[in-house]
């Protein structure tokens, strides 16, 4: 059975996901994602394009070993339910408005379900808690039906992705030190340009022998010597929201 191992590749763009950079032809991002020997560990999340990046996903292992490659994928906005807020996103599954304590458990397990069969597989190998609020954080019925996933062979792993956005850093402490002993890994952006607040997660991960799935680890992508001069990234390039100076500065 394949390992997540060091080097995923993610189903947030192309695009066509959350329209950033060029729109790739189904089949050029299906061929960009197809997991092989380089890197065998795909990350996608249920609400990208609400459903279709997991479409995309099964689409491009089709045909491969359920055993040569990984799925990573995150649950926890109800785009299903809830009413997209701007550029908030959709709702968080906790949110009161939507249902009460006594329905977590059936939502997560609706929600991995519904995106087991767009991906084509009876398992991920990881399911993270999307983005949680203070509720998906600390909640014990949360994490409770989490474990239960990764009991009742939905996801050999279960973890939390914290964001949208860099922090979230005395949350993830939080829930690490309360349900870290039936947590497998947690995503969190860190790089060496941007190492806080992440770092500051470190070592209570450590502690509960929780792994850390970093992303934006190339930083905008400077480390890879092709990057342009800020003012020559085209509209769609995401990198174009970073502050002033951060090409430079990286350089």
């Amino acid at each position: 059975m394949a390992d997540i191992g060091h080097t995923a590749i993610g189903a947030w763009s192309g695009g066509r996901v959350m329209h950033y950079g060029e729109p790739l032809d189904d089949a050029r991002l299906e061929a960009l994602l197809r997991p092989g020997d380089d890197i065998c560990t795909v990350v996608s999340a249920d609400v990208y394009a609400e459903g279709e990046a997991d479409c995309i996903v099964g689409r491009a292992a089709q045909g491969l070993p359920r055993d040569s490659y990984c799925i990573a994928s995150a649950i926890g906005h109800d785009f299903v339910n809830g009413v997209r807020q701007g550029s908030s996103g959709f709702p968080r599954f906790t949110n009161p408005a939507l249902r009460g304590e006594d329905q977590y458990r059936d939502y997560l397990f609706g929600a991995l379900e519904a995106s087991l069969e767009r991906l084509g597989t009876d398992h991920v190998d990881l399911v993270m808690l999307h983005n949680p609020d203070r509720t998906g954080y600390t909640n014990e019925t949360v994490w409770r039906a989490m474990a239960d996933l990764r009991a009742e062979g939905l996801a050999r792993t279960i973890g939390v992705a914290p964001g949208p956005a860099n922090g979230f850093t005395l949350d993830l402490i939080g829930c690490v030190e309360m349900y870290g002993d039936e947590m497998d890994w947690a995503m969190i952006i860190l790089n060496p340009f941007e190492p806080w607040p992440g770092k500051m997660a470190l070592p209570a991960l450590a502690q509960k022998h929780v792994k850390v799935l970093a992303r934006v680890v190339d930083y905008g992508g400077i480390f890879h010597g092709d990057l342009p001069d800020e003012d020559a990234l085209v509209e769609g390039d995401h990198r174009k929201y970073r502050p002033a100076g951060w090409v430079a500065s990286g350089r």
